[in-house]
């Protein structure tokens, strides 16, 4: 045997190394079998559960497009004003609409976003938010009475909840186009996004790149909005046939109200009047006139010199206090 060349035992094993006997093999195969036929059951297990276990839909309301639709399509105006809103029977209705549509599955709550001053419920929002299954979400109102915010908390919840596995399905009662990211954010963690809006009273209130992104669609119409809605009486006022007040008092309370809303709306909201000067966003002039209305209990229509004494009155105050 030349030098540096060692003997090789067995089938090219070290010297060494033990080898495994068959006895010690059919063990090892024994374990492995044992441990993936408990892999099994805990799976089978699993699914079982899975199976038992209902999927959940919310559902989640724009109440700015539930007013301005369901007002238009009832009472003809958009105006909040103008008409009341049974919210808790309408709520009660999507709810009962949905038991019907997703009829294996079971309501996580109902998600009502609207916008309050600076997000201080409104006593028609905290009355909202008493009723089970519903949570109230609050964006911001801003000083031309639009929304602020609202898209993104609607966004926010639906991802959140789609990414958590906490719903199967949403059902979206609103028509903006800024919705298409809140759908797509859940559709991307596996809900599907079903779109309700209210029958338009003219052309569509519902953007299309909205329709083309959601699951599904639909419309409820008149008949199931007209119980909800009630136009409110035309307020008259007994003095009418008395002289109607001088410049002087119609600006005295045009200041009155701007000191108000200065202390109720917060100076950051009403500081967004100012670039505008002379002019008032058409919905503030619309509360102003209303407020001051009720103030002097008569009415300024028709008045069109009072009217420029009213606005006069409330940005002189205005003004005077930045």
């Amino acid at each position: 045997m030349g030098i540096g060349h060692r003997p090789v035992h067995g089938a090219g094993m070290p010297e060494n190394e033990p080898r495994m006997k068959d006895s010690q093999i059919a063990t090892a195969l024994g374990d492995l079998g044992s441990r993936v036929e408990q892999t099994n059951e805990l799976l089978q297990r699993m699914l079982a559960e899975v199976a038992k276990t209902p999927s959940t839909h919310a559902i989640f309301v724009d109440a700015g497009y539930v007013y301005a639709a369901a007002g238009l399509l009832v009472a003809g105006t958009e105006d909040r004003r103008a008409f009341d809103l049974d919210a808790e029977g309408m709520i009660e209705a999507f709810i009962d609409k949905a038991r019907t549509i997703f009829a294996d599955s079971r309501l996580l709550r109902v998600y009502w976003y609207d916008g309050a001053r600076r997000r201080i419920h409104t006593p028609e929002q905290q009355s909202i938010a008493e009723l089970p299954d519903v949570k109230v979400r609050l964006g911001n109102l801003n000083a031309n009475n639009q929304q602020k915010g609202v898209d993104s908390l609607i966004r926010s919840d639906l991802e959140s909840l789609a990414r958590h596995r906490a719903i199967s399905d949403a059902a979206l009662v609103g028509g903006d186009e800024d919705l298409v990211s809140a759908v797509e954010a859940a559709q991307g963690y596996g809900a599907r996004v079903h779109l309700w809006g209210i029958e338009a009273a003219d052309g569509s209130n519902q953007a299309e790149p909205l329709l083309w992104e959601v699951d599904s669609q639909r419309t409820f119409d008149l008949d199931f909005c007209r119980p909800y809605i009630t136009r409110r009486a035309v307020t008259t006022f007994e003095n009418e046939g008395a002289p109607p007040p001088s410049r002087d008092e119609v600006r005295f309370v045009g200041a009155q109200i701007a000191a108000t809303w200065l202390a109720e709306r917060g100076r950051d909201t009403m500081a967004e009047l100012l670039p505008g000067h002379p002019y008032l966003p058409g919905p503030v002039d619309q509360d102003l006139l209303i407020e001051a209305e009720r103030v002097l209990q008569r009415s300024l229509r028709g008045h069109a010199v009072l009217r420029r004494a009213l606005r006069d009155g409330f940005w002189q105050h205005l003004q005077a206090q930045y």
